[in-house]
């Protein structure tokens, strides 16, 4: 194996990252249902993960967009049926958001159908290759979060 320049492999490894980045989003976009986005799916499972209601400032902060970004996919989800969103109470200015029963369903139906390429890539990898790499991937998102 050819011996990579330590002022190529930052480079050559961040390059590596964002073409399995466009890889999977290609073949996932493929196949999700009813011309679901992956940004769409992405709100969902973090909805569905937890119990109270989110501001879209809140969605939009977690996942380091801005807050018109996230206004136009939370219009689509609430579109589709997807999403409930209401006033805050409190906060006139403000409202808050909550995955929907049609939402939740549809986010099941998401994961079932991208299970199986996601499954083939780990197994063509091996279980155990993945689970070092898991560990790494989460030190540098963490690191170029902060």
């Amino acid at each position: 194996m050819k011996k990579i320049s330590n002022n190529l492999a930052p480079l050559i490894l961040f390059s590596e990252i964002s073409t399995i980045d466009q890889l999977i989003r290609a073949q996932i976009s493929k196949i999700l249902p009813d011309n679901m986005a992956i940004s769409h799916l992405s709100v969902l499972n973090h909805l569905s993960s937890i119990q109270n209601e989110k501001t879209p400032m809140q969605l939009a902060k977690s996942f380091h967009v801005t807050k018109g970004a996230m206004t136009n996919t939370l219009s689509k989800l609430e579109a589709s049926g997807y999403i409930n969103i209401r006033p805050d109470w409190n906060d006139a200015r403000k409202k808050q958001v909550k995955i929907s029963r049609a939402g939740a369903e549809a986010q099941r139906e998401a994961i079932k159908s991208i299970t199986p390429i996601l499954d083939k890539v780990i197994s063509k990898l091996g279980k155990e290759k993945a689970d070092l790499a898991l560990p790494i991937i989460r030190e540098l998102r963490n690191i170029l979060i902060n």
